[in-house]
């Protein structure tokens, strides 16, 4: 299962863009993390924080690509937990756009306090650069990511693009 960890955009530059992801009980995988102690897991941080910069990489290539991934992540620092109620504030600073991707770096906050902190590099490509046969799926993909976006800008009133 896909989570769609970014709840909505607070801003977004060529260059930059804040994302709030807020955390919920209701949230499946803080059942088991930690059942008396419920804390939004730091890989869900990271994934929070690669879908920010996901997004940035989309809007500013025009969907060109149907697949933004993880593939590297540097001096990851956690700190304060993120608990039911927060608000994670992701920002994520584009460092060095590449043919293919990006360097990012992320930062996460709880209010004045941070909770992530890291370098990641984002690979971003279409399947049918590995196998032609995949175009429609790549196609498929975009569309989809596209009417995410649609959806996410409406939860966006304050961004102006």
């Amino acid at each position: 299962m896909k989570f769609n960890l970014i709840d909505r955009i607070e801003s977004l530059t060529e260059n930059r863009i804040v994302a709030v992801k807020q955390v919920s009980l209701a949230e499946e995988y803080l059942a088991d993390h930690f059942p008396t102690f419920p804390v939004l897991p730091g890989v869900m941080m990271l994934e929070a924080a690669t879908q920010a910069a996901g997004w940035l990489l989309h809007v500013r290539r025009d969907f060109a690509c149907s697949i933004a991934v993880l593939k590297e992540a540097r001096n990851v620092k956690y700190g304060q937990f993120v608990a039911p109620g927060d608000q994670l504030r992701i920002e994520a600073e584009l460092l060095k756009p590449t043919e293919a991707g990006a360097t990012f770096k992320i930062t996460g906050m709880v209010g004045q306090k941070q909770s992530i902190a890291a370098r990641i590099e984002i690979a971003y490509f279409n399947l049918a650069s590995r196998d032609p046969a995949m175009a429609a799926v790549d196609a498929r993909l975009q569309e989809h990511t596209r009417a995410r976006w649609n959806v996410l800008k409406q939860a966006s009133p304050s961004l102006s693009l």
